[in-house]
């Protein structure tokens, strides 16, 4: 990215990794979702489904409205089973549904 110089007509060119863009640029790539949410699923092998919700103001009426949604979820060891409350972080695609990996179990189911 060259910044031109209008006043002089030189083109300045910054100096290769040192740029503050470059870093936002980085940092905005590897950002990385975290949800919480309850296992209703754990009947695949190594895989668990979570619900989580998300609240959103309606635009219009300003209510705060409760909208769930379910992911297939990585869980390498089985740890996770119905009911549990769990920590769960965006990752790369690990098959054609799986996008979320188990970070932690908050509580266990009762």
């Amino acid at each position: 990215m060259a910044d031109q110089n209008i006043a002089t007509g030189t083109v300045d060119k910054p100096a290769a990794g040192s740029s503050a863009r470059d870093v936002k640029d980085a940092a905005a790539r590897n950002y990385r979702k975290s949800r919480r949410g309850y296992v209703v699923s754990d009947k695949m092998d190594k895989t668990i489904v979570v619900e989580v919700e998300d609240r959103v103001k309606h635009p219009l009426y300003g209510k705060v409205i409760r909208r769930t949604s379910k992911v297939k979820v990585h869980d390498e060891q089985n740890r996770a089973g119905i009911g549990d409350l769990v920590v769960i972080n965006e990752t790369r695609p690990l098959s054609a549904s799986k996008r979320w990996r188990l970070v932690q179990i908050l509580e266990k189911a009762k």
